[in-house]
């Protein structure tokens, strides 16, 4: 299958902007059913936007007013109203009248992202964990939903992929979040390793101590993936839980690397078209 680029005259706005920022998703996508393709452009394309609010402001509080905007205008899109014709915001409104979509999930990633800008980092793994559920898991329960595959047993796998797809994104997008001062690395984790969240933040932790951390993140993310594929949910939500193909390649990579999330390697895209073929194929994510 050969993937349309960002500049590619055939792609709505949404599909663009996903494209440019968020290749893996992007990619994931365009193994769904054709007519719910667009519907997860859409929820991707919300998702791209909330997560470059941190970026696009200089005080946590203009993004705190532009992450209301997104609230204000979810309600208002559920509600019928036109969402000021935003190109991501009006088509995202019509989605939800569309597919009945709760708001609770949304609320959820708006929420993680407001915990961005207050810049602290998770105190333990398991609030890493729960910021996972709260942002990556969100979205492909609702990306499950678009799809119409809404069990039990896909609401369950895609949690699980949720939460490792979101810890193994931070470990990859450390150097990138640390230069807009995020840090997702666990304070308890650090502390264990010798070093601080403040020790990461100025340059001066070491290379074993972060290389330890980020083993421990990426085996509980394997511990998810594992998780996940307990059971046989079915093809109907299949491209919602495609990441975990992708998320076994740079878990592999990491692991070469020694588990050093500021080797190159990490951060480049591995979109591995060959493995999900095949999971399209035989139905096994």
């Amino acid at each position: 299958m050969s993937a349309p680029t960002a500049s590619s005259p055939g792609l709505s706005h949404a599909a663009r902007l996903v494209s440019q920022f968020d290749r893996d998703r992007f990619v994931t996508a365009l193994f769904a059913p054709l007519e719910r393709r667009e519907a997860l452009m859409s929820l991707y394309a919300f998702n791209v936007e909330i997560a470059r609010v941190q970026e696009s402001v200089r005080e946590p509080m203009a993004g705190m007013i532009r992450l209301q905007w997104w609230r204000d205008a979810l309600i208002a899109g559920a509600e019928g109203g036109a969402c000021d014709n935003h190109p991501v915001a009006r088509p995202l409104g019509e989605l939800i009248r569309a597919h009945g979509l709760p708001l609770e999930p949304f609320d959820d990633l708006i929420s993680a992202r407001q915990d961005d800008l207050e810049g602290a980092a998770p105190a333990d793994l398991a609030e890493a964990e729960r910021y996972a559920e709260r942002s990556s898991a969100a979205l492909t329960v609702l990306a499950l939903t678009v799809l119409g595959a809404e069990t039990e047993e896909f609401r369950r796998a895609g949690r699980h992929v949720g939460i490792a797809w979101g810890l193994l994104g931070n470990l990859r997008a450390l150097g990138h979040h640390l230069s807009i001062g995020k840090l997702t690395l666990p304070e308890d984790l650090l502390h264990a390793a010798g070093t601080s969240g403040m020790a990461v933040r100025d340059g001066r932790a070491s290379t074993e101590s972060l290389t330890a951390v980020a083993r421990l993140m990426g085996e509980r993310a394997r511990h998810h993936l594992a998780e996940a594929r307990r059971g046989r949910p079915g093809r109907r939500g299949l491209a919602a839980l495609l990441p975990a193909i992708l998320a076994d390649g740079y878990l592999q990579v990491l692991e070469k690397t020694g588990w050093n999330p500021f080797d190159s390697r990490v951060a480049q895209p591995r979109p591995r078209p060959l493995r999900l073929v095949l999971a399209q194929l035989t139905g096994r994510f």
